[in-house]
């Protein structure tokens, strides 16, 4: 059977014989009536825990709108039009409206990449900016130390609005709710603050309630205040098929529980291989975030296998923190005992790559120079089926393979795990 993954805006084939494909991981079946903007409109007039947005803002009022950054699939400028409308029904002024894109510790946009992110309506009606083109505005400290820096117009908005995409995250649980002010709109050394919690083992995809670094989120998004988000679920072809707005954590969770239903995927038992993939772009602009679907991967995978991880990283590593810590190590343990010394923003991401590479093989099927690939623990390919052969040469003839499609998206589930 011929089988695809995405790469980049293309994709990588390969052949596996009935007998070895245990499966292809996709959504669950949910029923839903509405997409795109029409299901945001309908979020918008039936908000969670909250009062419409157009009765909550008002006239002569500085609004600022948060959505993500051109690493993240959110459509916002799907989103954002019906979020205008109801700003404008209130006799919001398109010169009070800000829209800041949170860069977390992500590069800049360039002003087509702002553009298109906004939507051409957007880009002309209102002010566009990444998080970091300002100075940060404090707002004291977390529980957990964690300093709450955050963009100045951000921090002196009238109003804060929330756009985001609800999808698992490997230690914040779940993506989406006040994640956009902590670690969207913060500094560096407050989102390292925070992301310094992942180690507790509570730190996990799907776990929000006992979650610390979730609770730090939370903690910090509560200080800032927010007052309306507006968090989407896409499906695998990266439609919007629920929204869910109003109260940032109510309708936050909302999101959550309708992900649950569409990505916990349970399968009968760990696969001998996993061929795993972000989906393409732009979800596999670099190894800094393809990374998101290898972590699912020890969800599925046996203890000795095989994964075969495909993304197109065409901008490199995406951090050189990862890069150095990778380089400095002489085996995978190494990056794992250096996070438990130091914490760094890009070490964090190297350590969760060595935790799958102690556990099974990382075959690499990228645009990475091969040496580079090496210096990282990777074994490199050029194709997917160069990587699968070899792999299915490394384990045996009947090894039992599982293909993740949208290994970012989907958590697997074995029962009695």
């Amino acid at each position: 059977m011929k089988i695809e993954v995405g790469y980049d805006n293309t994709v990588q084939t390969c052949e596996i014989a009935g007998k070895n494909l245990m499966g292809i991981m996709k959504a669950n079946d949910v029923v839903y009536d509405l997409v795109g903007t029409e299901e945001v409109e309908r979020a918008l007039a039936d908000p969670i825990e909250s009062a419409r947005l157009s009765r909550i803002v008002k006239p002569g009022e500085k609004v600022a709108i948060i959505s993500s950054d051109i690493t993240r699939p959110i459509p916002t400028w799907e989103v954002l039009p019906p979020v205008l409308d109801e700003l404008y029904a209130a006799g919001v002024a398109k010169e009070d409206v800000s829209l800041v894109l949170a860069l977390g510790s992500h590069r800049k946009h360039t002003e087509d990449e702002k553009k298109r992110l906004a939507g051409a309506r957007a880009y002309g009606e209102i002010l566009v900016i990444d998080s970091l083109d300002e100075e940060m505005v404090s707002f004291g400290k977390t529980k957990a130390g964690t300093p709450i820096d955050i963009n100045k117009t951000v921090a002196e908005a009238d109003r804060r609005i929330l756009l985001g995409n609800v999808e698992y995250h490997y230690f914040a649980g779940y993506s989406g709710g006040v994640k956009a002010i902590m670690p969207g709109v913060s500094t560096p050394d407050a989102i390292a603050c925070n992301h310094s919690l992942m180690v507790d083992p509570l730190a996990c995809a799907g776990n929000l309630e006992t979650n610390p670094v979730r609770i730090d989120i939370e903690e910090a998004g509560a200080r800032v205040g927010a007052d309306f988000i507006v968090n989407v679920v896409l499906d695998e072809e990266k439609r919007i098929i629920r929204a869910c707005a109003g109260h940032p954590v109510a309708a936050h969770r909302a999101a959550c529980r309708f992900l649950d239903t569409l990505y916990r995927i349970d399968i009968p038992h760990r696969a001998d291989i996993v061929i795993d993939s972000q989906g393409g772009s732009p979800k596999d602009l670099n190894l800094y975030q393809t990374q998101k679907a290898l972590d699912n991967s020890k969800y599925a995978v046996k203890t000795g296998g095989v994964v075969i991880l495909v993304g197109c990283c065409k901008e490199g590593l995406g951090n050189k923190n990862f890069q150095d810590w990778m380089h400095e190590a002489e085996q995978p343990q190494d990056v794992i005992d250096h996070l438990k010394r130091e914490f760094k923003l890009g070490g964090h991401k190297a350590s969760a790559v060595a935790k799958i590479q102690v556990l099974a093989d990382v075959y690499l099927v990228s645009d990475l120079d091969p040496e580079l690939a090496r210096d990282c623990f990777f074994t490199p390919f050029a194709n997917l089926q160069d990587a699968y052969d070899a792999a299915l040469g490394k384990m045996d003839a009947d090894a039992q393979v599982l293909v993740m499609p949208h290994g970012g998206s989907t958590v697997p589930h074995v029962a009695g795990e």
